[in-house]
């Protein structure tokens, strides 16, 4: 999940819960939980609009380093990302210098998820944030 959603979901529940627990009638909980879910429907989408805006961003920057003049800057992103899939490699086979721990090597690894999930995952978000809007915006239309 994530971490902006995450956030939000750890303050609205307890929150949620205390609300619960002061109003005893049936019909103030349900128009209180239906504002918390409301609300939490609103930090979502607000959440999904940030994350997709970032996503652009990073898209328009590889964008413009692909069409660069600069050979350099066409591909010193793929060369890092080889360079870290050649040291983690490397590693497996015996061949890395012996005082490098453990932690450098789920480093290296994180960042090659990085680089990939640059690539794959911001594609697959472009194209899962519309429908998620969509839905978002049916609910809305429904309890309207």
């Amino acid at each position: 999940m994530n971490p902006i959603l995450s956030f939000f979901s750890s303050i609205i529940k307890p929150v949620a819960d205390v609300v619960d627990a002061v109003h005893t009638s049936d019909e103030e909980r349900l128009t209180l939980r239906q504002k918390f879910f409301e609300l939490q429907v609103s930090l979502y989408e607000k959440a999904l609009e940030a994350e997709s805006k970032l996503v652009e961003a990073q898209s328009r920057v590889v964008e413009a380093e692909a069409k660069s003049d600069s050979w350099l800057t066409k591909n010193w992103r793929p060369l890092i990302m080889v360079l870290f899939v050649g040291l983690v490699a490397a590693r497996w086979f015996g061949w890395s210098a012996p005082g490098i721990p453990e932690a450098v090597e789920l480093e290296l690894w994180s960042l090659i998820k990085i680089g990939l999930g640059g690539y794959v995952g911001g594609r697959s978000l472009e194209k899962i944030v519309p429908a998620v809007a969509t839905a978002i915006g049916n609910l809305k239309a429904k309890e309207d």
